[in-house]
Order: structure tokens, then C-alpha cells, then sequence
């Protein structure tokens, strides 16, 4: 207390139980009270609560709570008896931390409600104390009350002067008496036809911008403010204003003021809150007073509770209330009780004026006749309800609802009815900030989580269909009941209804029959959600019609299944639908339709996610669309660098396995063809250029049209293969190297096959005999691509009934599984095992050595060129 005079001094110790805290409060207000210090006993109840629940619930040891008086104010000390507690150094400052943690908020509070506060540590406790002083006003002027000493009462002039100012419409100083004048120093014709507003101190509150001129358009005002006089000092007033009208029907507003220490001449009384007295006649807290023990742990629970206590302690009809967004701009409808429906749940209404705006949230209002004033709450428009009072809930100036109680006769609600609320809504402010936080905390947290696995889900197709699926799949249920998604192929294309989805699966055919009867909402690029409201009025069009022929036909209790459904798809669009545009690189091209049930609206954190997801789904869809065009573009070329098909030869049996390295690839470096040349004669090749992919494609493609075209104009394997190396090096920077086994083919009558081949730098075809033995079919030459001057030769081969020549690309041969790789010797050790096979066989089970060989898939392009000649049918003896 520093040099203060303790007068009294109240200690108590509290037992590490949850119960403890309660009755920390209630000893520390029956403290307060009994030295008659109400002014402070609220500020003081709810630290104490803060310090003590900090003791026995967080450090877990017994509580000391010391009370001290003094004339300045009074002192409040809490203790614990934490043994082991790191003693800050006193350069570090005090980490407040954030106000929405389960816990941590005392020291906060110490900060925003103490005068003074301070901790202190010792090797066996902490105290954390606070300081509240009185406020500097006399005695019994709080409000009325019983009888007092004439030495109580307050002090005032020779007699108490009433200030009695009139504001015309325009703000303008219309009237202004005697009294007003001696108190102000200001004449009658001094201040006439001035604004009022150019003598007024308003005390303005951060954050907010209701001021006078706000304050004198209101039915009724009573508060404090202060008045410049002539002397130029501000002289603190209280005013009680009522809003009036002439004979013209011309509104102005007739002040009343008296001097801030004479408030009790004009304020209205404040009729004391309903109390509850526990089992040792101690005080119960205010807010558990109100809302009820235990109080909801959840915001929704919280809230419900709240408008259902308003209503009862006013004897209302109905009760509702409203939290604000972070701008304060808007509020939106969380909680009601007895309106018809709760259709308005989420809806927003702009806190301005206007009608069908929120014009009195951030002062008391009461409106004894709402028939008078059309619009003026929103909410209850065509609810029945006729006179309504509002209160604010603010914490520390700042707006983050409204709270308000209404009932069906007109004139139901006074001044000190708005009073009372505004009693109740101070004690529950904190409560719902604290809670509203916590869940904006928590949805942040969810929308987090659910926007980073929808991005992980929607990167992992380029699949068209699989996308707008998954789209789907995560709206519903998460962010609506149903949900459409419509598509736009072009510019010039109509919207197309691609995929619809319902949490009810049964529901689905029914909505998709709807929405496909009805025009696709308008492809506006637009960001952001707008409303869309053809679904439900067609789902009540077709509920209107359906029973209407139910009755019709006197039969409303055996409805067909289509009739069924009809009235359920009704019911399932009959909320609100928002349509969200799906913009791709500027580009409109779909919509993502969300729907709620009958009487649902939409969440503005709600859209603000799917808003989210919409921008990330579109890039995704058009990553999908991009993705299936080229990918169609790339398979329809890579086909046309493939061979048509293989030749029927005569007396030959052929057989090719090609395996593209790389997905989605069906042509890479390696290539094959089988082709006839000229009566009986066959061309064959089979070649691998360096590297994989689109620019080895090319060469392939390159390579293959060319060996056709110069062996049909008659050239010999060399000159067909020279001619074709000039070709790959006049590409220039885009040749590759080459490897390349081409031949040529005669059946012979005998059975037998002659080949003449050349090998320019690729493996060497095998050829496999009837007795199982292996041998290169030709020798090595240098491979294409490389030199200018290339002389080549033609090896010529003779192929018996019952032979098999197999060609191979290096994917074959350089298959690896760590250091082991199959190599010629591995290629022929399977081939030996293939003696009397057909070609075809012959293949397969190289295909399966090959892949076999090692666990991981082929990194290199392979192919496989089979050719066997057929043993002659045996003769019949």
C-alpha cells in the first residue's frame, strides 16, 4: 500500500480444491462489502478469482488471500506455496502470452482492471498483489437509496440547477435556460444556433465511432459527458436526453444536465440483479448468478443459456443473440429463442443505420413499437414481436455483440429494463469473447488442417473425373449438405452440371433430377460466394405441385417413392445455396454450388473456407484439363510413330514386346519395325537411340520412316543405313547416337530363311538352334550418328526350321539389380532354355527373366524382336 494507512486487514486460506475458488470470491466480496467498498468489489472478485484458480488448480497447493483497506483503496494479496519456482531475472520482461490460453490470464487481468500490481517471489512462495483505488466520488450519489445522515448527503451549490438544452434536427442549439447559462457561463443568445456539438467533450471510446451527434438521435440517452464553458475548462455533466417532436411533426431532443457529482438528481435507479445466496448466506458471482452453475463450456452451450436466461428475467417473449466480426462492421445471428424459426442462425445484418440495418448495437436501445419503425432489428421482422430492448456487449470498448429480448405487446420495455440487460450483458461479455475466440481459434486450426490435406488429395490426380470428385467428397459433409459442380469447356460453352453430391446417398438422383431441370447459375468471375436461390424455389415448386396432386387424388398417406422423393429433394434444398466461381488462370471454368436443408444458412467462415477451396479445386480442375489434352495430344503422336501392325510372312513366325520407359509413354528411345520391301522380300529393324522421352521419340520416328523409304527405293542394308546416318547428323544440335540392327528377309521354299544383316553398334541378335545352342547372328560395327563416312557391310544368315534369331534392345541385356547386371552371357543362358517354343513363348519368357532379374521397374526403354522359323508338320507314314 506504500505510505497508505492500513485501516483493516482480512486473510483466509483456501484449500487446493476446485471449490476453493468460489469461496475465495465470496470471501473476498463479503471483505469488500462489509468495508463498503462496492465500487471496486466486482474488479476485485474477478482477480481474485483469476489468482486463486492460478494457486489450486494450476500450481496445486493451498491459496493465502489477504485483504488490506486503506483510505486510498484496497489491497489484494494471493499466495501459493509452489516450492520449486525459477525466479525471473529483472531484465526479462513478463511474457503476458495470448489472452485466449486455457490459462496464464491473471496476470493480463491485473494489468487491464489493477491501478497498481506487482509480483514477488521468495524460496518458498509467489505473491502476485494488486492495488484498486476508490473512484473520487462522494458518498450516496451511486444511486437512490435509503435514508442518510444530512452530513452524507451530497454537496452541491445553493441549489441544484438543471440545465435544460433543446437540439433541433439539424443539431443546432434551439433552446437554452437560466440554469444552463449560470452553470456554463454561456448565454441564451451566445449559443443559439450553434452545434451542440461544437461545446461537447464526448469520450470517445478506441475502437468505436458512436458520438454525440449519434447519441442525440435516439429515443432516449442517459450518460456522462462534458460541456465547455466560457472559461474554456471542460465541466464533467451528467445528461438524461429524450428524442421529442412538435406539432409539425419536426423531431429535436430535450437535454438535461447536472453536474457529474449531482448525477443522482437525473440517473435513473439501477434495480439490483437477481441474487443468489448460497448454503453460508455468502454472495454467488454475478455471471454464475445469471447464467446458471455450471456454466457451458462451448460457445453455442453459452450462448443458448444466455438468451435463455434474458428472456426469463425480463419475462420476454423471445431473446436473441448477435456476435460481431473482428471489423465490427457486421453481426451475426448465433443464438435465439423463441422466434418462429432458426432460419436466421449465421444470417449477417451491417451494424449502420438504415433499414434492415443494425442501427443501435453499440448503445442501449429500446423500441416500445416496432410497427412505428419498420426494419429497425432486422431480425425480427414479421416475427410478431412489437417492442424489443438491445444492449451491447463490449469488452474494453470494443463491440462483440448485441444482446436483446422482445416481446409481442407494444410498450413492454423501459430505461430500466435496458439497464438490467446491460447489468446482465457486462457480466457476460467476457465469457462469450473469451469463448468466441476460442472457437475462431479452433475453426482456424481445422480450416488449416483441412486446406493442407485438401491440397495434398487434390496434387495427387490429373485425373479430370477423380478431381470433381474429390471436390465433392470434401464439401459435403464438412462444409455443406450438398454440393454441384458445374463446368465450362470453352469460352462459348454453356455451363455443364458434372457432378452432384448429397450426404444422404438416396437423395442424390432426386437433386441431380432437379438441378438438371433448372438453368446452371451464371458464370460470373466474381470472387466470393453469392447467393443462388433457383434450387429452392424450384424444389418448392415441385413439392407445391406433387401434393397438390397427392390431394387431388385422395390418397396424401400412400405416396408414390417418386413422390417421396420429390418432397425430400424439396426439403434438402430449401436452405441457402451459394455458388462459388472456379477461376483458373483468369479464366471462369466451372462454378462449385454448396447447399444447405430447409431453414440453414451459411457460416461467413464457412464460405471464407470454401472460398479457399474453390480457388485451389480450379487450378487443380484446370491442371487435370491440361493435363488430359496433352496428355491425348502426346498418345496420339507417340501412335503414329508406332508400326501400323506386323506383316504376315510366309513360313515365319514374328512376335514383338515393346515397354516404353517413363508413365504415360508409349514411344521412347527404342523402337522396331517389320515391313515388306518387294515380292518376298521383308525388312526388319529393331534400334535404340541415346536417351528416353519426346526428343528420343523423334529420332525414333525419324529413323523408322526413313529405313522404309530407302529400302523400298531399292537400297542394300549398308546404303540404307549411311543414307540414314547423313540424315540424323544434318539435325544438328538435336541428333542422337544411334544403335541400330537392321536386315532383310527371304523365305525360301525349303522352309529355311536367308537374312542379311547389318549390326551398326547395337547388341548382337542371337540366334538359338534345334540342339539348344546360342550364337551371335552377326558381328559389331559402328553406330550411327557419329562419323560422317561410315562403311558398312551386310552379314548373310541362314535361319533352319526349328531356329530362332532374337533381337534386343540394351534395355534387355543392362538390366541391373545392384552391381549384378544380366548382360549377353544372362541373355543367352535364357534364350538356351527356349528350344522348340514359339515365338511368341520365346518373348514372354524373356520379358519374365528379365523382369525377374531385378525388384525395382525398368528405368530404360526395352523392346524385343522374336523370329522363329516353323518346323515342318510331321509327314504322315
Amino acid at each position: 500500500m506504500g505510505s497508505a494507512v492500513i485501516t483493516a486487514r482480512a486473510a483466509a486460506t483456501f484449500e487446493p480444491v476446485g471449490r476453493s475458488v468460489a469461496t475465495a470470491r465470496a470471501f473476498v466480496r463479503d471483505t469488500l462489502q462489509g468495508w463498503g467498498y462496492n465500487d471496486v468489489v466486482d474488479d476485485a472478485v474477478v482477480l481474485t478469482s483469476e489468482l486463486v484458480t492460478n494457486a489450486v488448480i494450476h500450481a496445486g497447493t493451498a491459496a493465502d488471500v489477504l485483504c488490506l483497506r486503506s483510505a486510498e483503496g484496497v489491497r489484494v494479496e494471493v499466495a501459493d506455496h509452489y516450492p520449486e519456482r525459477e525466479v525471473p531475472l529483472q531484465s526479462s520482461g513478463i511474457d503476458f502470452g495470448s489472452p485466449d490460453r486455457e490459462n496464464g490470464r491473471g496476470l493480463l487481468l491485473c494489468a487491464a482492471l489493477a491501478s497498481r500490481w506487482g509480483v514477488e517471489y521468495s524460496p518458498t512462495r509467489k505473491h502476485v498483489w494488486f492495488q484498486l483505488d476508490l473512484p473520487d466520488r462522494p458518498v450516496g450519489i451511486r444511486s437512490a437509496g435509503p435514508v442518510l445522515p444530512t452530513s452524507l448527503l451530497p454537496v452541491t451549490d445553493q441549489r441544484v440547477r438543471v440545465a435544460v438544452v433543446q437540439i433541433d434536427s439539424t443539431g443546432a442549439i434551439s433552446a437554452w435556460n437560466e440554469d444552463a447559462a449560470h452553470v456554463f457561463g454561456h448565454t441564451a443568445e451566445q449559443v443559439a444556433g450553434k452545434q451542440f456539438t461544437d461545446f461537447v467533450a464526448w469520450p470517445h471510446t478506441p475502437g468505436t465511432s458512436t458520438g454525440i451527434a449519434d447519441a442525440l438521435q435516439l429515443s432516449r440517452w442517459e450518460g456522462s459527458y462534458g460541456i465547455r464553458g466560457a472559461d474554456g475548462r471542460t465541466i464533467p455533466v451528467y445528461a438524461s436526453h429524450l428524442r421529442v417532436r412538435d406539432n409539425d411533426g419536426d423531431p429535436s431532443t430535450v437535454c438535461l444536465l447536472v453536474r457529474d457529482d449531482e448525477r443522482a438528481v437525473l440517473q435513473s435507479p439501477v434495480r439490483a440483479p437477481v441474487s443468489d445466496v448460497s448454503s453460508d448466506n455468502r454472495t454467488a458471482d454475478p455471471f454464475e448468478v445469471f447464467i446458471g452453475s455450471p456454466a457451458p463450456d462451448d460457445l453455442d452451450g453459452l450462448l443458448q443459456r444466455t438468451v435463455e436466461r434474458a428472456r426469463d428475467m425480463l419475462d420476454a417473449d423471445a431473446a436473441f443473440l448477435l456476435l460481431a466480426t473482428d471489423d465490427e462492421t457486421e453481426l451475426e445471428v448465433r443464438a435465439t429463442t423463441g422466434l418462429p424459426s432458426a432460419r436466421q442462425r449465421f444470417a449477417r445484418v451491417p451494424v449502420e443505420a438504415g433499414t434492415g440495418r443494425y442501427g443501435s448495437a453499440r448503445m442501449p436501445a429500446v423500441h416500445e413499437d416496432l410497427t412505428a419503425v419498420p426494419g429497425a432489428v432486422p431480425l425480427l421482422t414479421d416475427t410478431g414481436m412489437r417492442s424489443v430492448v438491445t444492449v451491447p456487449l463490449k469488452v474494453e470498448g470494443r463491440l462483440t455483440g448485441s444482446l436483446g429480448v422482445a416481446a409481442e405487446n407494444a410498450g413492454r420495455y423501459s430505461n430500466e429494463e435496458a439497464l438490467r440487460l446491460q447489468f446482465a450483458a457486462d457480466r457476460i461479455a467476457l465469457a462469450v469473447e473469451s469463448a468466441r475466440l476460442g472457437e475462431l481459434e479452433r475453426l482456424r486450426r481445422g480450416s488449416l488442417s483441412f486446406l493442407v490435406e485438401a491440397s495434398d488429395l487434390l496434387a495427387g490426380t490429373l485425373d479430370r473425373d477423380q478431381t470433381l470428385a474429390l471436390m465433392a467428397q470434401m464439401t459435403v459433409p464438412t462444409l455443406a449438405t450438398w454440393c454441384a459442380v458445374y463446368t465450362i469447356a470453352d469460352q462459348s460453352s454453356d455451363p455443364y452440371l458434372s457432378y452432384v453430391l448429397h450426404e444422404d446417398e438416396d437423395l442424390i438422383d432426386g437433386l441431380k433430377a432437379l438441378l438438371s431441370k433448372i438453368s446452371p447459375p451464371d458464370p460470373v468471375p466474381t470472387p466470393g460466394a453469392r447467393v443462388w436461390s433457383a434450387p429452392a424455389e424450384a424444389g418448392h415448386r415441385a413439392a407445391v405441385s406433387t401434393s397438390t396432386r397427392a390431394l387431388a387424388a385422395d390418397a396424401p398417406l400412400s405416396m408414390s417413392t417418386a413422390t417421396r422423393t420429390t418432397l425430400a429433394t424439396a426439403q434438402a434444398v430449401g436452405g441457402e445455396t451459394v455458388v462459388l466461381p472456379l477461376v483458373a488462370r483468369n479464366r471462369v471454368i466451372g462454378m462449385l454450388t454448396l447447399g444447405k436443408p430447409s431453414d440453414d444458412h451459411f457460416r461467413q467462415e464457412i464460405l471464407e473456407l470454401a472460398e479457399d477451396l474453390s480457388r485451389r479445386a480450379a487450378l487443380a480442375l484446370d491442371n487435370a484439363r491440361l493435363y488430359s489434352e496433352r496428355m491425348a495430344i502426346s498418345q496420339s503422336l507417340q501412335r503414329s510413330l508406332l508400326p501400323p501392325g506386323l506383316p504376315d510372312v510366309p513360313n515365319v513366325e514374328i512376335e514383338v514386346i515393346y515397354r516404353a520407359a517413363g508413365e504415360g509413354n508409349e514411344v521412347g528411345g527404342d523402337f522396331y519395325d517389320v515391313f515388306p520391301i518387294s515380292d518376298g522380300a521383308y525388312g526388319f529393324a529393331i534400334g535404340d537411340v541415346c536417351g528416353t522421352g519426346p526428343e528420343a521419340a523423334a529420332v525414333t520416328g525419324l529413323a523408322r520412316h526413313a529405313l522404309r523409304l530407302l529400302a523400298r527405293e531399292g537400297f542394300g542394308g549398308p546404303a540404307v543405313l549411311e543414307r540414314l546416318n547423313a540424315a540424323i547428323l544434318d539435325e544438328g544440335a538435336r541428333s542422337r547416337f544411334l544403335t541400330l540392327l537392321y536386315g532383310e528377309l527371304w523365305p525360301r521354299e525349303d522352309g529355311s530363311a536367308l537374312l542379311k544383316v547389318v549390326c551398326a553398334g547395337h547388341p548382337l541378335p542371337l540366334r538359338l538352334r534345334q540342339d539348344g545352342s546360342v550364337v551371335p547372328a552377326a558381328e559389331p560395327q559402328p553406330l550411327l550418328g557419329v562419323i560422317d563416312d561410315l562403311e558398312l557391310y551386310a552379314e548373310e544368315v541362314v535361319l533352319d526350321p526349328g531356329d530362332v534369331l532374337l533381337c534386343v534392345t540394351d534395355g534387355i541385356t543392362e538390366r541391373r539389380e545392384g552391381s549384378r547386371m544380366l548382360g549377353d552371357d544372362g541373355l543367352a543362358e535364357v534364350l538356351s532354355t527356349c528350344t522348340g517354343l514359339t515365338a511368341g513363348a520365346v518373348a514372354a519368357r524373356i520379358l519374365r527373366a528379365v523382369e525377374r532379374f531385378a525388384a525395382e521397374p525398368a528405368s530404360d526403354d526395352m523392346a524385343i524382336l522374336a523370329m522363329r522359323i516353323p518346323e515342318p508338320p510331321p509327314q504322315p507314314s
